[in-house]
């Protein structure tokens, strides 16, 4: 098949791996961003391939574990209410909040639905005019568009029972807050493919030169991985400092402008707290005001209340890129994914989730 075979092709992925060996002459930490990358890595055992002078930290690009407890808190309060439909993503509903999480609600009786997209949400919403309908809106800039499309859609056709509880969050403030932490390891980062594929890399440029630091926007095959590895590790020997676009096939610099315009559309920019983070300025999106009839947390007024994680989640240092999941002391033991601390651990793209698959059995004791 057409960029998949031969981005999976063994051959290549070795001829790529000397090439990183021969590059190398120091320690280099790399990050890559996306969850969908660090489950290649895993999954295809990608670092026995490296030498050990390349040293691979994982980054914050998962969305479902960065999204804040407060939100999940607000999740879950909106959907036991009686009346309501609640519709998420499948990969929301284990999440922990800070009490409980959807699934439990659901089997408490409450409707909680499963949809692949934010219109199915919506048919949802028009099959059912007399509920209110609400799609649990998370992401980076890779679901925004389709999100504000649904909003859009909903009040061009006057379908009041919708609304959207949207907690989207974007990744160049989240890759600023890295480098500018004075506990910051990272030399070079894989930036995601996915979500330049929307944005393109015109903000990564401005944080490479004032940070002086290479970003490849990378695909997620593992011959993409090895080859954004290599570029970069070719980069830092060289003493350079630029953005360099792996991912030609699907990434352009301006990215989809259309997507843009209907984002910028329903959407305004605005601060956002991060999982275990805390709040990083201008790192998200909310709806603008013309669309607040849309917005679940204005028509539900929930509650916002701050809540901690536990103390034993170390999840926050992780997708900093500071510790690695078997550095936790919970990892496999009191937190695995039928019974998560963090949200880390429950994600599809959760890089807890990706060590516990992949690498549990030889990582930990």
């Amino acid at each position: 098949m057409k960029y998949l075979d031969e981005y999976r092709d063994a051959r290549i992925a070795r001829a790529l791996a000397a090439r990183i060996r021969a590059a190398v002459s120091r320690h280099w930490v790399l990050m890559e961003i996306c969850g969908g990358q660090t489950h290649t890595i895993m999954r295809y055992g990608l670092e026995e391939l490296l030498p050990p002078e390349v040293e691979l930290v994982h980054g914050p690009g998962c969305p479902v574990c960065v999204t804040p407890l407060e939100i999940i808190d607000s999740a879950i309060e909106i959907a036991a209410r009686p009346g309501v439909i609640f519709v998420s993503y499948g990969d929301m509903l284990r999440v922990p909040g800070s009490r409980s999480d959807l699934f439990r609600v659901k089997a408490a009786g409450g409707d909680v639905r499963i949809a692949y997209s934010p219109m199915d949400a919506l048919k949802i919403a028009e099959q059912n005019p007399g509920r209110q309908v609400v799609f649990f809106g998370i992401g980076f800039e890779t679901t925004a568009p389709a999100n504000a499309m649904a909003v859009w859609q909903a009040k061009r056709r006057g379908i009041a029972n919708f609304s959207m509880l949207a907690s989207h969050v974007l990744v160049p403030p989240a890759i600023e807050l890295i480098l500018g932490s004075p506990a910051n390891r990272v030399q070079g980062f894989i930036a995601p493919g996915h979500v330049c594929s929307v944005v393109g890399y015109r903000d990564y440029e401005t944080l490479s030169q004032r940070f002086h630091v290479p970003m490849v926007v990378g695909g997620f095959e593992p011959v993409d991985v090895l080859e954004a590895i290599a570029m970069l590790v070719e980069q830092l020997e060289q003493g350079q400092a630029r953005v360099e676009n792996q991912y030609v096939r699907s990434v352009t610099r301006a990215g989809n402008v259309p997507a843009q315009k209907m984002m910028e559309e329903v959407f305004e920019v605005t601060g956002r707290q991060w999982r275990g983070i805390g709040e990083i300025p201008r790192s998200g999106y909310r709806l603008r005001p013309e669309y607040a009839a849309f917005d679940a947390e204005r028509v539900f007024a929930t509650s916002q209340i701050r809540v901690a994680e536990p103390e034993e989640c170390i999840s926050a240092l992780v997708l900093q890129g500071q510790k690695k999941p078997v550095d936790c002391a919970a990892f496999g033991t009191a937190c695995t994914p039928e019974r998560p601390l963090g949200a880390s651990m429950v994600s599809s793209e959760g890089v807890c989730a990706a060590y516990y698959a992949y690498r549990r059995h030889y990582e930990v004791a």
